[in-house]
């Protein structure tokens, strides 16, 4: 059986993988769920363990030392957390925490390093994510520095899409207001608008996506590269 029938509607990163590779890594995996707010790693902090999610969205945030925070990237059923350990360190200055629940494998960071060390092949693998990771925070600080509030939220409502089973997105303004570091009253201006033009459909804790190709137009050039990237490494 190979590892895509093995892990059928699971983690699109894991279904890349070969069945010994993805044999080293089941030997230490745990299913569990990951509800809203569960904090994958902490700012700082050895990380003990290492998250594939299967269904759901964390989000990467970055805080300041004045206690500001800013999301500046997010992670589904796409890929895995952990970076800091494949790429030879524990730690990062950055929090990742569950924003839209699901469930997820979980693997030890003890047994997490012996199985890269037993294949390169799958180090390689999993440090090809890192790099399409490296280009979604790039393109977030472009989108952050550049695009006009409609436009990043455009394309944050695509990038969850991107992530989720169906059409229809479980979060509240409020987190919305956080991940894109602007005020709760500027993302509920942009979501009624949004909805006037019949794009979405939102109620309280919920958007459903109605017109995707509209809301890839008002995105524009903030959406789409790290996408390619992913689909060029893995595809």
């Amino acid at each position: 059986m190979d590892a895509i029938s093995r892990i059928a509607k699971g983690n699109r990163l894991l279904q890349t993988l070969s069945c010994d590779d993805l044999d080293l890594l089941e030997a230490s995996f745990e299913r569990v769920d990951l509800p809203v707010r569960h904090e994958l790693e902490k700012p700082d902090r050895p990380n003990d363990e290492v998250f594939f999610i299967e269904e759901g969205i964390a989000s990467v945030v970055a805080k300041q030392r004045n206690g500001n925070a800013s999301e500046i990237g997010i992670i589904g059923c796409e890929g895995m957390t952990g970076l800091a350990i494949l790429l030879g360190t524990d730690r990062s200055p950055h929090q990742i925490y569950i924003q839209v629940k699901g469930h997820g494998l979980k693997i030890p960071t003890s047994g997490f390093r012996k199985a890269l060390n037993a294949s390169p092949s799958l180090h390689a693998t999993l440090l090809k994510f890192a790099q399409a990771f490296m280009i979604q925070t790039a393109h977030t600080a472009i989108a952050n520095g550049r695009a006009k509030l409609h436009e990043r939220l455009a394309r944050w409502i695509l990038m969850a899409h991107d992530r989720v089973p169906g059409d229809t997105l479980h979060l509240t303004h409020e987190f919305l207001s956080l991940m894109l570091a602007v005020r709760r009253a500027g993302v509920t201006e942009a979501i009624h608008a949004f909805q006037k033009q019949k794009l979405i459909d939102a109620h309280r804790s919920e958007i459903t996506v109605l017109n995707r190709k509209g809301i890839e137009k008002i995105a524009g050039v903030f959406y789409g590269v790290p996408e390619a990237e992913y689909r060029r490494l893995f595809c």
